[in-house]
């Protein structure tokens, strides 16, 4: 297996460093919302490869159900409520962010036309709300995973 090459060149070392620290799962919003969802009894599976090719992972799933949740950072996937746009580097982290929004509606279309339903979670939603949301997409059917 070849190591991917970036073609992003940072803005300056500690840039470079900052994005390195970055979580991409087990985020805050991640785990309210996971604590939220155990509490009212619903299990669930976390970070699941559901499309191999281009790979797509879920946060949490829910797979009987066939519901996947995504939760999603206001800044990484230009949130329309709090998306905010960078001073430094601006056109690569606009065409960065467009690019992020472009891959989640395909991966939208990729689960709902595998007969999968997508819940998307904003990291800056309640916990209890989103959970709300969710606990509506399960309802639709009797099993839980």
């Amino acid at each position: 297996m070849t190591k991917r090459k970036s073609l992003v060149v940072p803005s300056s070392p500690e840039a470079s460093e900052r994005l390195s620290r970055v979580r991409q799962r087990d985020t805050s919003a991640e785990l309210s919302l996971r604590k939220t969802l155990h509490a009212r009894g619903l299990r669930y599976r976390v970070g699941v490869k559901l499309i191999d090719k281009p790979r797509r992972v879920a946060d949490i799933v829910f797979r009987l159900k066939r519901v996947a949740v995504f939760v999603d950072g206001c800044f990484w996937h230009g949130c329309p409520e709090h998306g905010s746009t960078s001073k430094s580097n601006a056109e690569f982290w606009k065409s960065k962010i467009e690019a992020n929004v472009a891959r989640d509606s395909d991966t939208n279309e990729r689960l709902t036309r595998a007969g999968w339903k997508v819940v998307r979670v904003w990291e800056h939603e309640d916990p209890n709300d989103a959970a709300d949301r969710i606990c509506r997409e399960l309802e639709k059917t009797n099993e839980y995973d």
